[in-house]
């Protein structure tokens, strides 16, 4: 067999070596117009062209990984590309020969992401993102760059040359519309950007003034200069040219295509929804205005357009919608127009050269023709998949046809051949992975779903769905049949492994599954054709240890008998029955396969580029067995990667992220083969798959969506034989169970059994149908009611151990009911109890774990709101911290108020933080520099003036008393108040440092004159501070005397027994601010929170106090003799009179007539004492109400001294309060005259680096012109000489024929003037028609065209019939050949006159360039005399600030009044009387307006409240037509007309139940004829494998006759082989020889032949003679 080959038979292939036959992938760029019958597009590292007619692709592969960008040139038929590696380059192939014609190297890092072809010219536009964003144009013949232009950060989305003139670009992005003009002189070319204004997003254009010279800034006289806003801003730099600030920012457009027209104008569709014309002259935009004619496209709504193409009389555009549109543009206005509809929505329109197709490109990529003629048609040229591939397999044996699987579940059906799609089927589910089987034309789809799908392929061209396996809710994310197809392995993303028997016979039986790790990588087979067992290893990873985990296990091939006995009742199988072993690799694998002979297995490592083989134990073992590396190579690829086998497991497949794929001899893992068929931008290569005979090879990309199929281009003998070999006996094993198989198939596709779910398939290439929208909700209806197999399994378990375990059930349930009654028993018993006997309710829960894990959920919980409690307290603690230390902490003085005792006042002090030492030191250096200034002004005074020395020696006496000096000093300096701008002087504060306001001219004496009035300002702050603290101080002592005299008072009121309240002041929180710093007790409302010791401690306390009480309440007889014999008090006091009460006698109580006469003398003594006692009562009351009333007298007195005091300081803080505001208007005055010079210096500043860069843009323009004029005259020079030589041709024409006599020479003159005449192609009638652009050839092209055209009609002039009659030949020639010459000097003037033309019109655009950059500088000049005059009048015109009296008005001068000649003098009451007539009228005129205005806002209201219901009966109209117009489908009719509706239903129900009824009973006949049908075909079977078991041995004796006979043939020919191959190389050097002897004499002969040629034309030749 070919597994068992020894290695040393195994040698390094190579001979071997791999070739692309055909890529399938669909476009996601553009596709492109080749030539009027072939596109092209790229897809992953190709470029695919389709011929339009054939539908014949032809593939060029990029080598250097992914394709970038891809242009067409369609007259010169040549393709660009780039690549996208760093540094990318630039190819250029020919097509059809696709040869390389040329490279392009240039200076970009990463990648370019546009290209464009000039249309006939030799120019390619190149456009590259980050970091450059550079714009580049090359001439490709030549292979350079002309010139390159770098824009700041702009991403382009479209770039195109206008087809009438290749001098002109244009360059599209989201934000704007760039059209770029190539200016061209001799070989210098530049590039020039003019910028499309664009609109905003209304359609309405925003009026932009010049930023950098603004016209209609406003002038103000007081405020001074009004600059930019870029001054103002405090730009200096380029950013000032384009600033604006963020309110002036306006949205604009978004452009997202743009086409040329044939007059140079540009349409531009837009995101808004707006198409825009540019014109190609001005550049001006003009919003074309939509006609609407009839409803808005059937309910379709055109939001904006995706792209555009030009056509006569407008454009076609498309949207999202899938309509194709076409644009009918008159003037300013546009009709839209339905064209066509495809299939999705449209991303790209195209017209063939010819105008007489339009490619349409759908977003999925498939590709439209649309043929214009009498009869349109649309045909689909490209049909895209629905996604990128999934999975892809070759169909058994892998010689016809392979299988690809997308996302969506579309399954497409590839012709080998020549990769034609022959069928395709539509899932309508999510899938993953898709396999085929080797045993049957069947395939398997795994889906996200957890489903397996499988397809019938018996006939390729109709493939079904023909059954449906749903394993479990989690999703396939492994497909795998065994080698001999006896078993699929199904892996999951759970980790469990399915093993379905492979046969459709057994509809896919579900043998069992094994569970292993979760997240498997790979599943390997190993399944020889002598083995009656098929192993399996399974590959998953231990991510918390960073190893790979192995697990191997076998499946025997009787398992489809005997799989009750492997598995368990959960349909889990037995590890002990299935061998299953456990290894673990000390590193992470991506891939591992196991080898055929099961002693070795390949792995792929992750983290390091090695392919290791490891050797697996002989020995069995129970625990982790640990593996070790055998064998290591360098893989040579880089990222994860895979493995996988041959089919005859002699070769080791091996590919990775970087998109090689390499095949290794699995002896010596040495690579023999390879093919780099994807790119590592692409992230390499996502499966490989390779024929059963090992010719045909599947690679498909991971994210570039293309497939492509590799063959053998060259293949050694050993190769070939083996795995040749090894397929026929695969082939011949597995005929009898094919043949089976698919007879089985094809038994069920012609009866038509559909045991799946609904599906469709096509046939035809240019349509593909979806499924019904009702059929799509049964089929979902199905997948939700539908149980996966591995939960009926657990549920068949379930239910089983229910039924066997039933009795127990009973029991347990029984005695549960009765503790639950004891329990509520319970719980009704403790609500019955006293609150501290009583449980609480969850103490009564059986379930301790579930208390517990309910406890600690609470508690977590509780953990979590306290800790939220806490960082909010924390936060707020913060923030409260931090208001404190700004607003209260850091204050000097703290900010608080005081109020009057009876009048509303309140006077607040300033709040004043502490002077910082920075702010101290430069007050003081201002006050030190103010002082020296004023000595040195002296000393100039000194020094200029004459002073006598009596003068001399009283300011010697002055100089020694400084204090006199000073006071001297500030009395001749102070100025008066109305100078000085306010009132400081009053509260003390000298200002006789301050300079003055007229002259603050500097900017230094500017800010030092705001450090004196800052330094002024706190002084007036502290001055009045002072005077609030004392009066604060004697509020205190007023409030203290109060409470004082209160305490009398509230005794009086006591002992007078008066219901008076006493009038007690105190301090409000305003007055004393620190108390809202604290928070009292009262303030809490929330209950406190004790903790259980403080609780404790409290209890200890109350039980102590209680015990003192006791004890205080024990005998005191000392108190209650003097309570019994004195009343209580040892002295009887004035005070206590009012309270005195004598005691009557106690005979008082009989009557007088029993009185004695002793009783009666004490009743006189009684009455007379109460008398004296009433009287000094009286005394006392008055004398206390007299002490009450003046003591509130004096209260009142007081008080009333105090709010007046305080009344005064009320208007001294008014006061000072004024002179604050007055001082820092001044101090705002000077900043805004600081902030404005400030602006003024900045825009100088900007307009000396603005006039910097125009004097070097003068000086480069200066140099262009310079270069330019150079070149010119070069090029005049050589252009005047060329004309000389064609004069000099023209006036010795004559001279060349002196021999000749005069008529003929004449008649050769007239020939020699004449020329042939150039006809032009004629244009059919209809391609002009079609054709908007007409011939548009390049002036290179043109040039080249129009010689070759001329110099064939030459050769048609020379021919010997157009010989004048009499003349010699010879002379003929000699005239011909001079005519020619005279004809190819003609054209190099031409050619020269126009390069003359364009150097001289280049010229003359840099002279117009270099005058307007002169402009600019004359006019930045004068900007800049403009503002040094502005800024000179603004620091000589100062802002002064002038106190004046209340009532005191400033007027201009030319209103007072200087003569008063005319004046008469008139009494007061007159203007006054007349005054209030006015007046009043004023009053009546204004009571009338308001009734006017009122009756005005009636009528308004009114208006409006008449559109409002104009408004609401439309909308009722609306409404009214939406109810008329209402869907009304059938069943809603029979709905509403049927009055037993439920009955109908049911009856319907009723007949379907019986329906199916039936239709289970046909089912089961089915089946039980076809068990009986299986049982028959067994038999035969057995009967088949005893006669074949019969033939194999005849085979092997018959095998080992051949094998000998053929060793006895060998060893026999190859002696006389060799010897024949000696011979056949000795003739060949023999004859090789001689061939080089005869090239040798020929070679003489022609160098003697030429130099005989040579001399003979010489002789011939004419001499030319300067005149």
């Amino acid at each position: 067999m070919a597994q068992s080959r020894e290695p040393e038979e195994h040698a390094v292939h190579s001979s071997a070596s791999l070739s692309v036959r055909w890529v399938q992938g669909f476009p996601k760029q553009n596709v492109h117009f080749v030539n009027d019958s072939n596109i092209c597009y790229p897809s992953g590292n190709f470029i695919i062209f389709i011929n339009i007619k054939t539908k014949k692709k032809t593939v060029l592969q990029c080598m250097n990984g992914i394709v970038g960008v891809v242009a067409t040139n369609v007259p010169y038929e040549v393709v660009a590309f780039s690549d996208r590696k760093l540094k990318p380059l630039i190819y250029i192939y020919n097509f059809p020969e696709l040869t390389r014609r040329t490279k392009l190297k240039g200076t970009v890092l990463l990648d370019y992401t546009l290209l464009s072809f000039s249309y006939c010219g030799t120019y390619l536009a190149s456009y590259s993102s980050l970091p450059e964003f550079e714009l580049a144009l090359w001439n490709w013949e030549s292979n350079v760059i002309l010139c390159k232009k770098s824009q700041l950060s702009v991403d382009v989305s479209q770039m195109t040359f206008n087809p009438m003139n290749y001098h002109q670009l244009c360059l599209s992005s989201p934000s704007s519309v760039t059209v770029w003009t190539i200016e061209r002189s001799n070989e210098e070319h530049y590039l020039k950007a003019k910028s499309v204004k664009l609109p905003m997003e209304d359609g309405s254009f925003f009026n932009e003034e010049d930023l950098i010279f603004p016209t209609s800034m406003p002038k103000d006289l007081i405020y001074g200069p009004v600059l930019p806003v870029s001054a103002i801003a405090g730009l200096e730099g380029k950013e000032a040219e384009t600033f604006r600030p963020k309110d002036d920012l306006y949205p604009l457009l978004h452009p997202t295509m743009h086409c040329w027209t044939p007059t140079g104008d540009l349409y531009v569709g837009c995101e808004e929804g707006h198409l825009l014309v540019v014109n190609g002259e001005n550049w001006k935009v003009t919003v074309l205005n939509r006609i609407e004619d009839r409803s808005p496209m059937d309910g379709r709504n055109f939001i904006s357009p995706v792209t555009l193409a030009y056509q006569k009389g407008g454009v076609l555009t498309s949207g999202i919608d899938g309509f194709v549109y076409s644009f009918i543009i008159k003037d300013s206005y546009y009709k839209v127009e339905d064209f066509l509809q495809v299939e999705g929505p449209v991303e790209h329109l195209m017209f063939s050269p010819s105008y007489k197709m339009l490619l349409i490109q759908a977003d999925k990529g498939s590709v439209y023709i649309y043929t214009f003629g009498e009869e349109p048609t649309l045909d689909k040229v490209l049909h895209a998949c629905d996604g990128k591939f999934q999975s892809t397999d070759f169909i058994t044996p892998g010689n016809k046809y392979c299988m690809t699987l997308t996302h969506s579940g579309e399954v497409c059906v590839w012709c080998i051949e020549d990769g034609a799609c022959v069928s395709r089927i539509y899932l309508n589910t999510p899938a993953t992975v898709l396999a085929c089987s080797p045993s049957s034309l069947s395939a398997a789809v795994g889906t996200v779903g957890g489903s397996v799908h499988f397809i019938d392929v018996w006939d390729a061209e109709s493939p079904q769905a023909f059954h449906k396996v749903f394993l479990s809710e989690s999703s396939v994310q492994h497909l795998l049949y065994d080698q001999r197809g006896i078993f699929l392995l199904v892996g999951t993303s759970e980790g469990y492994i399915f093993v379905i028997n492979a046969n459709p016979s057994s509809l896919f039986q579900i043998l069992g599954f094994v569970e292993v790790g979760k997240g498997i990588l790979q599943i390997s087979t190993v399944s020889l054709l002598d083995s009656d067992i098929v192993e399996v290893m399974v590959l998953s990873p231990l991510s918390e240890t960073e190893r790979s985990k192995l697990e191997i296990f076998t499946l025997p091939k009787i398992l489809p008998q005997v799989y009750t006995t492997f598995a368990d009742e959960r349909g889990r199988m037995k590890d002990d029955l299935i061998h299953k072993f456990l290894y673990e690799i000390e590193h992470t694998l991506s891939s591992a396969v196991l080898d055929f002979r099961s002693n070795r297995v390949y792995g792929f490592c992750n983290g390091v580029p090695y392919i290791c083989s490891y050797l697996l134990p002989e020995k069995e073992h129970n625990s982790i067995c640990i593996l070790k590396p055998y064998q290591k190579v360098q893989s040579k690829h880089y990222g994860p990667g895979m493995l996988s086998l041959s089919p005859h497991g002699l070769w080791l497949l091996s590919s990775a992220k970087c998109g090689i794929l390499c095949i290794r001899d699995t002896h010596t893992l040495e690579t023999f083969a390879w093919c780099r068929s994807h790119s590592h931008q692409g992230h390499g290569i996502q499966s490989v798959r390779i024929s059963m005979d090992g010719q045909n090879i599947l690679v498909n990309g991971r994210d570039d969506g293309t497939l492509v199929y590799l063959r053998w281009r060259r293949f050694g003998e050993d190769l070939i034989n083996d795995i040749l070999e090894y397929c026929q006996q695969l082939l011949t094993f597995l005929s009898n169970t094919m043949e089976e198989e698919n007879n089985y198939l094809s038994i069920t596709q012609n009866g038509s059994l559909n045991l799946g779910s609904e599906s469709e398939h096509t046939i035809n290439k240019n349509m593909s149908l979806s499924i019904d929208s009702s059929q799509e909700e049964l089929v979902q209806d199905d997948n939700m009611k539908e149980i996966p197999w591995i939960q009926q399994k657990s549920q068949e378990a379930i239910k089983k151990e229910v039924h066997l375990f039933s009795n127990k059930r009973k029991e347990i349930k029984k005695g549960i009911k009765a503790l639950a009654k004891t329990v509520l028993n319970m719980m009704e018993e403790n609500e019955t109890v006293d609150n501290i006997a009583k449980l609480e309710q969850r103490e009564f829960g059986l379930d301790l774990e579930e208390l517990e894990r309910l406890h600690d959920e609470s508690e977590e919980e509780i953990e979590k709101i306290r800790k939220d409690v806490e960082m909010h307290n924390l936060a707020k603690s913060y923030l409260a911290e931090r208001i404190k230390e700004e607003c209260w902490n850091s204050m000097a003085v703290k900010g608080r108020a005081l109020k009057c005792f009876h009048i509303p006042y309140v006077v607040e002090n300033f709040p004043m933080k502490e002077r910082t030492d920075e702010e101290l030191k430069e007050v003081m250096r201002v006050l030190q520099q103010k002082k020296i200034e004023t000595e040195c002004l002296k000393l100039r005074k000194e020094i200029v003036e004459f002073q006598s020395a009596i003068t001399l020696v009283k300011k010697h006496h002055e100089e020694e008393d400084e204090e006199e000096e000073d006071d001297v000093a500030i009395k001749h300096t102070n100025l008066p108040n109305y100078m000085l701008g306010s009132l400081s002087t009053d509260f003390g504060v000298h200002a006789s440092l301050l300079s003055s306001q007229l002259e603050l001219h500097s900017r230094e004496e500017k800010i030092n004159q705001i450090i004196l009035l800052k330094d002024i300002i706190y002084k007036v702050k502290t001055v009045f501070n002072n005077e609030f603290d004392a009066a604060y101080k004697q509020k205190e002592f007023e409030l203290a005397r109060v409470k004082e005299r209160n305490i009398r008072i509230k005794e009086i009121i006591l002992d007078l027994e008066l219901e008076e309240a006493v009038w007690q002041p105190e301090f409000d929180d305003c007055e004393k601010p620190e108390r809202t710093l604290v928070v009292e007790s009262s303030e809490i409302t929330a209950k406190k929170y004790i903790n259980p010791w403080q609780k404790a401690r409290t209890e200890l306390l109350v039980t102590h106090e209680m015990e003192e009480w006791f004890l205080s309440r024990g005998p005191n007889t000392r108190k209650r003799a003097l309570m019994d014999m004195m009343g209580g008090v040892l002295e009887v006091k004035k005070e206590d009179i009012l309270r005195m009460v004598i005691p009557p006698p106690a005979f008082m109580a009989k009557p007088d007539a029993l009185w004695s006469e002793e009783e009666k003398k004490k009743f006189r003594d009684y009455e007379k004492k109460v008398k004296d006692l009433n009287e000094e009562r009286d005394k006392y009351r008055k004398s206390l109400e007299a002490e009450l009333r003046k003591l509130q007298n004096s209260i009142q007195e007081s008080t009333q001294n105090f709010d007046e005091y305080l009344k005064r300081l009320f208007e001294r803080r008014v006061k000072a309060e004024m002179v604050v505001n007055q001082e820092e208007l001044k101090i705002n005055n000077l900043i805004f005259s600081l902030l404005l010079d400030e602006e003024i210096n900045s825009r100088e500043t900007f307009l000396n680096n603005y006039l910097t860069r125009k004097q070097e843009e003068k000086t480069q323009t200066s140099e262009a012109i310079q270069r330019s004029r150079e070149d010119l005259d070069g090029y005049k020079e050589h252009y005047d000489n060329l004309l000389a030589e064609d004069k000099v041709l023209d006036r010795s024409f004559k001279k060349e024929f002196p021999e000749i006599p005069s008529h003929q020479v004449d008649i050769l003159y007239k020939l020699f003037k004449r020329r042939p005449r150039t006809h032009k192609p004629k244009v059919h009638s209809d391609t002009a028609s079609i054709v908007p652009f007409g011939e548009r050839p390049g002036p290179g092209k043109l040039n080249k065209d129009a010689f070759a055209q001329l110099m064939k009609a030459m050769d048609d002039m020379d021919n010997i019939n157009n010989m004048p009659e009499g003349l010699d030949p010879l002379v003929w020639d000699h005239f011909c050949m001079t005519r020619r010459v005279k004809v190819e000097n003609e054209q190099k003037v031409k050619q020269k006159a126009a390069g003359l033309m364009e150097m001289m019109a280049f010229l003359r655009k840099r002279v117009e360039e270099d005058e307007k950059v002169q402009q600019e500088i004359e006019k930045v000049f004068h900007e800049l005399i403009v503002l040094q005059e502005e800024k000179v009048k603004f620091q000589l015109n100062l802002t002064i600030q002038i106190l004046l009296k209340q009532g005191q008005v400033e007027l201009e001068n030319f209103q007072l009044l200087v003569e008063y000649s005319d004046a008469i003098l008139i009494n007061r009451n007159i203007i006054e009387d007349l005054n209030s007539v006015i007046r009043t009228r004023g009053q009546k005129k204004v009571t009338s307006m308001m009734e006017s205005k009122d009756i005005h806002k009636g009528i308004f209201q009114i208006e409006w409240e008449h559109k409002k219901m104009e408004m609401e009966m439309e909308d009722l109209n609306q409404k009214a037509w939406d109810i008329q117009m209402l869907f009304f489908s059938r069943e809603r009719q029979k709905y509403l007309s049927e009055p037993n509706y439920e009955t109908l239903i049911a009856i319907q129900i009723g007949i379907m139940e019986q329906t199916i009824a039936a239709l289970d009973k046909t089912h089961k006949k089915n089946v039980e004829n076809r068990k009986k049908l299986l049982k028959k075909l067994e038999k035969f079977s057995n009967q088949k494998d005893v006669a074949n078991y019969t033939l194999s041995c005849n085979l092997r004796e018959e095998l080992v006759a051949v094998s000998e006979r053929k060793d006895i043939c060998s060893a026999l020919g190859s002696k006389l082989t060799c010897e024949k191959i000696a011979k056949e190389r000795y003739e060949n050097v023999m004859q090789q020889q001689k061939l080089t002897n005869i090239s040798k004499q020929q070679a003489e002969q022609i160098l003697i032949l030429q130099a005989e040629v040579e001399r003979l034309r010489m002789k011939t030749f004419p001499a030319l003679v300067p005149m």
